[in-house]
């Protein structure tokens, strides 16, 4: 099933702030892409039924296994491709910024082609 990339891009940003905290909250996300409230709150309202995220009474959002394998997808791409564009010379700011647009649209087939050519480098 084919996600909006606003929503792979919120859980992305739900599994990288869970990695450098404790929780999570709407505040958090907010803050971290720097958008409204109300509209982290409607997207929460819709990843929450959509089964992708879990948010408990106190308002801690945690991703389900759904919500994590995508958002795993999009960090790995997110990583690795910015990783390589800075490889090649891209300064950093704008690798980081590529590899966010670059990751929700490229095929799987494509993302394992440029791992696969990384990997087989790297061992050079």
């Amino acid at each position: 099933m084919k996600i909006q990339e606003s929503a792979e891009n919120y859980l992305e940003t739900i599994l990288m702030l869970s990695k450098k905290q404790p929780t999570v909250r709407s505040i958090d996300i907010a803050n971290e892409l720097s958008y409204t409230k109300a509209s982290v709150s409607i997207a929460m309202k819709n990843l929450r039924e959509n089964g992708y995220v879990k948010v408990d009474n106190d308002g801690y959002i945690t991703l389900t296994e759904k919500g994590l394998t995508i958002a795993e997808t999009m960090y790995e791409r997110h990583t690795l491709l910015s990783n390589w564009l800075t490889q090649l010379g891209v300064n950093k700011e704008t690798a980081l910024e590529d590899a966010c647009r670059i990751e929700h649209v490229l095929s799987s087939e494509s993302f394992e082609a440029i791992k696969s050519h990384i990997a087989k480098n790297d061992k050079k």
